[in-house]
């Protein structure tokens, strides 16, 4: 098996077939190297930092022979100071102290002011104490469900002795609010409370012990600023006062409330539907609580007759055509669906007893037997049809048809399907298909004034202020989405490169989100001289003249663009599946070795892509562009445009850059701008690994990045090798240089805010390690932001001729960090894309960690910019690039796993996430279990060193 070099694992660092040591003496780490792209000249303008006037900064003075350079000089007038020694030795484990985050250094101004309206709504709370209790119920095993209707029952019973008619309120887990405290002081009380059961009553033995007195006049204080800290506890009492009533009225799911469907009906297929429903959590704001209240839809399994459920998942028009049993395939397929459901049975009367599945047989039930006991005291073998006709006096209708093992596996317990009913409020947690995905966004896209209106007639609907128990601990809600001021910040310019002739460099303004390259050229083109063209498409549905008529106009279109693509592909072949791809690689490197570029013709979702990836990014290092073909028989501008967008940086160019005199003064110095991302396997999926990108700029405009990526512990949220990772990326950036970054801006994705704290502790040590594993003293100033898109706020204009396009979205730009933001820490929402469907969610930013003082326009403007230099297309997107391109490159990487991963040639969902949809999945399945151990899981990964000096993930 080739084993690419693990870059970064061992004691070398590989660029240009060149071994640069990484670990030494200190100080002899920046070793000076030839640069690191050979096929094309760098343009000067990456391997200097501009001022923001657009004068160089003055080459950086050579230390002693083996030294790399000092820091630079002070620059020129305007220019931030060095950066003073702001990172101290790191000291041992037992000392270190906690980190907190800064303080918001002031409120932005920059931008034409805008009013809006948020999802968020004004809670005025009381003043005072709640009392905090701990419950314990035996059985622990039970659902949230379960537990409130034992706490339920038992305030009803014993509420003259205990309760004293107050309404306490319970997370469906182990606390309790009370208003006022109750008569048992601190000691532990112990009640019994019974349940009636099916057949038998149910008993619990419940405890309830004081906690602690949870003060609203610290939260008080917190919200008008007067202390840092937010009480977390008063804000947890709140939430569960808030979340008592929905939680026993719906069907709660997360942070959200369902119901089933009354008045619409949204079937997905394969036995799923949507529900709709609302989230609502509490969070605190300057000098107010507020609750935030969004609609919300999820995929339910419909509740139907299992047999039903069957002939949906299997695409089965009625169950008369499934005259034989069950293919292996069918019951595969079957199995995977229903495993894990809940069922209830329909054959004894009114005892609808629920069972869970653990399992399909694989014989039906006129064949498959269990162990009976007689009355006699003997046990004989019984098939499940015949059991029914004697017990039960029934006759299978589909005795030829499998049946359901539920319970326990070891136990036994067989229904055949037509006796099992899918149990109502199951929601689906398994990866949808793309048309479920499809079929799902169109049913719950809804404009933004659509979407405001929804809200508003929610909260009226919900009538939160007749809550018994909000009204209980004295707590109301405003009924009017909260009015806060935004400022629409302006676009930078987009600078490309001259037209043939001109002098001038062309310049574009986005307006809107959006610019146009035509009549323009790529900043830095590359010229394609030696290319190639693979067919995985059968030529009955991509002929030789789509092939030739597809190849014309992607080089008119590119030779527009400033990317020529000269003469015809030196190789033109059709082939057929996976197993065709590394062969036929191989043979195009070894006869060209200056192939530049292999275009890959996909004939739809196919296990082909991964094996392209993996091929070209790790084991050969060749670049790949494939293109569905549905788009070479009809290529259109679009389309075109946009391959060349993804080839140039593919291969080395620069598509555009930010115009150097507006960007902001953080430029004025080395600066390096990291994405980093952890994506996780499907939900359901429980031994896939986890995967860390980072990405880091590699030039001064920032257009190109370099990746490093690695695999971690299933569902680990924090980087465990951020160290290695930070000091591959800061050697790369040197080489790339000549310069040592003086500033560091971290935007990390994928954090909730319940991560931000180990995040923070955890990933700002290692980057502040990896800085001084390269060099002593090396300490550049750190600004780690967390990037959140997963979250519930939505703004609205208030004005209605403020609203964009058809859909009614703010504008691109819209940024507010007043009344909807943290009361005293570093955050703010930016709404950096143009909204086409449905309802624009503003991204969320919380600063967690700022070495760099930056103010609030600067980081604002910064992060803006930011969101322009994503290579893809001609538009402003919703996080910044470096962000965005980490989500690439951990992406990509599942698919480099492919063949490692267990059941991989079955195409599992993990590998239909974002972009894979289009290509499909699968690829080998793997020879041995020592393929998927974590050192090969590493390797798999590592791409190859010639695709790490390009943008392979565009």
């Amino acid at each position: 098996m080739f084993q690419p070099p693990s870059s970064g694992l061992g004691v070398h660092l590989h660029f240009n077939d060149e071994a640069v040591t990484t670990v030494g003496p200190p100080g002899r780490v920046f070793e000076p190297v030839k640069p690191i792209i050979r096929a094309f000249e760098f343009d000067r303008d990456a391997l200097t930092f501009m001022t923001t006037n657009g004068e160089k900064c003055p080459p950086v003075p050579p230390g002693p022979p083996g030294v790399p350079p000092g820091p630079p000089g002070p620059g020129p007038p305007g220019a931030r100071p060095p950066i003073p020694n702001l990172v101290p030795m790191m000291p041992p484990a037992h000392e270190q102290a906690e980190f907190t985050c800064p303080s918001r250094p002031n409120h932005g101004t920059e931008g034409r002011a805008i009013m809006l309206r948020a999802n968020h709504f004004q809670i005025c709370m009381p003043r005072g104490h709640i009392h905090h209790y701990d419950v314990s119920i035996v059985p622990d095993k039970c659902p949230r469900r379960v537990n409130r209707e034992i706490i339920e029952t038992m305030v009803q019973v014993d509420t003259k002795k205990l309760f004293i008619g107050q309404k306490p309120v319970f997370d469906g887990r182990k606390n309790m609010y009370t208003r006022d405290p109750l008569p048992i002081g601190r000691d532990k009380i112990e009640l019994e409370v019974t349940l009636p059961g099916e057949g038998k009553d149910r008993v619990f033995n419940t405890s309830l012990k004081w906690v602690a007195q949870v003060s609203l006049y610290a939260l008080e204080e917190a919200l008008e600023g007067r202390t840092r800290s937010i009480p977390l506890d008063a804000i947890q009492a709140l939430d569960v006062v808030m979340r008592h009533m929905p939680s026993m009225m719906y069907t709660p799911v997360g942070r959200s409330f369902f119901s089933q469907p009354e008045g619409y009906y949204h079937p997905l297929g394969g036995g799923r539907e949507v529900w709709f429903g609302f989230h609502q959590s509490v969070r605190p704001s300057q000098w107010k609580m507020m609750l935030n209240i969004d609609v919300s839809a999820t995929a339910f399994y419909k509740a139907q007759p299992v047999i039903e459920f069957m002939c949906e998942v299997l695409d089965v028009k009625e169950i008369s055509e499934q005259k034989r049993p069950l293919t292996d395939s069918q019951r595969v397929k079957f199995t995977k669906e229903i495993k894990g459901l809940k069922i209830e049975i329909t054959h004894c009367g009114q005892m609808k007893r629920k069972y869970r599945v653990c399992n399909v047989t694989r014989r039906p039930a006129q064949t498959q037997t269990f162990p009976l006991q007689l009355e006699s005291g003997q046990t004989v073998e019984c098939t499940v049809a015949k059991y029914f006709l004697d017990k039960h006096r029934k006759r299978l209708l589909y005795p030829h048809l499998p049946c359901l093992q539920v319970g326990q596996e070891h136990k036994h317990t067989y229904l055949p399907l037509e006796v099992c009913n899918v149990v109502r409020g199951q929601r689906c947690i398994k990866k949808l298909t793309d048309m479920q995905t499809s079929t799902m966004i169109k049913a719950t896209a809804r404009s933004a004034p659509d979407r405001e209106k929804e809200i508003n007639s929610l909260v009226r609907k919900v009538n939160f202020n007749e809550d018994p128990y909000m009204q209980e601990f004295g707590i109301s809600i405003n009924s009017t989405m909260t009015e806060v001021k935004g400022r629409v910040l302006p676009p930078p310019k987009i600078q490309y490169g001259g037209r043939s002739g001109f002098q001038t460099k062309q310049q574009a303004i986005p307006n809107q989100g959006v610019w146009d390259m035509r009549g323009k050229e790529f900043h830095t083109g590359v010229e394609i001289r030696t290319w190639a063209i693979a067919c995985f498409a059968p030529q009955r549905t991509c002929r030789e003249e789509a092939l030739r008529n597809f190849t014309a106009q992607l080089q008119k279109i590119s030779s527009d663009a400033g990317m020529p693509i000269l003469g015809q592909p030196v190789f033109c072949k059709y082939a057929t599946g996976p197993e065709q791809v590394e062969p036929m690689f191989r043979y195009l490197k070894n006869q060209w070795q200056e192939l530049q570029l292999v275009v890959v013709v996909l004939p739809g979702k196919t296990p082909v892509y991964a094996e392209v990836k993996r091929v070209g990014d790790t084991v050969l290092g060749m670049a790949t562009q494939c293109v569905q073909a549905k788009n070479v028989n009809k290529p259109s501008p679009q389309t075109l445009s946009n391959l060349c967008l993804k080839i140039n940086v593919k291969l080395g160019g620069v598509n555009n850059i930010l115009v150097p005199s507006i960007r902001p003064r953080v430029f004025n110095e080395p600066v390096i701008f990291l994405g980093a991302d952890v994506t996780h396997p499907p939900a359901g999926d429980n031994k896939k690994p986890s995967i860390a990108a980072l990405v880091g700029s590699m030039d001064a405009h920032p257009s190109r990045y370099a990746a490093t990526v690695r695999v971690q512990h299933h569902r680990q949220d924090i980087i465990q090798d951020l160290g290695n990772m930070v000091k591959e990326l800061l050697v790369q950036f040197y080489k790339a240089t000549r310069f040592k970054p003086s500033r560091i801006v971290f935007y990390r994705d994928g954090v909730s805010e319940g991560q931000f704290m180990p995040v923070l502790q955890h990933e700002l040590r290692a980057v502040r390690h990896a800085c001084m594993m390269l060099e002593v003293g090396y300490q550049p100033g750190i600004t780690f932001i967390v990037v959140q898109k997963r979250h519930h706020t939505r703004l609205f204009c208030a004005d209605k001729r403020e609203q964009i396009g058809r859909s009614g979205n703010i504008p691109a730009g819209t940024t507010v960090d007043v009344g909807i933001t943290h009361p005293t820490e570093f955050d703010f929402f930016l709404c950096s894309h143009a909204g086409i469907q449905g309802t624009s969610r503003p991204s969320h930013y919380h600063v967690l960690w700022d070495d760099n003082h930056f103010t609030a326009d600067e980081l604002q403007q910064l992060t803006y910019q930011l969101c322009h230099t994503y290579v893809r297309c001609t538009r402003s997107v919703s996080i910044p690039a470096p962000a965005y391109y980490a989500h690439l490159v951990a992406f990509r990487a599942r698919y480099h796993l492919v063949e490692k991963e267990h059941d991989s040639s079955k195409c599992s969902p993990a590998y239909g996430e974002e972009g894979a949809s289009d290509y499909g999945e699968g690829s080998h399945l793997s020879g041995s279990s020592e393929d998927r151990t974590p050192a090969c899981l590493e390797r798999a990964v590592q791409v190859h060193q010639d695709a790490g000096r390009v943008m392979y993930f565009a």
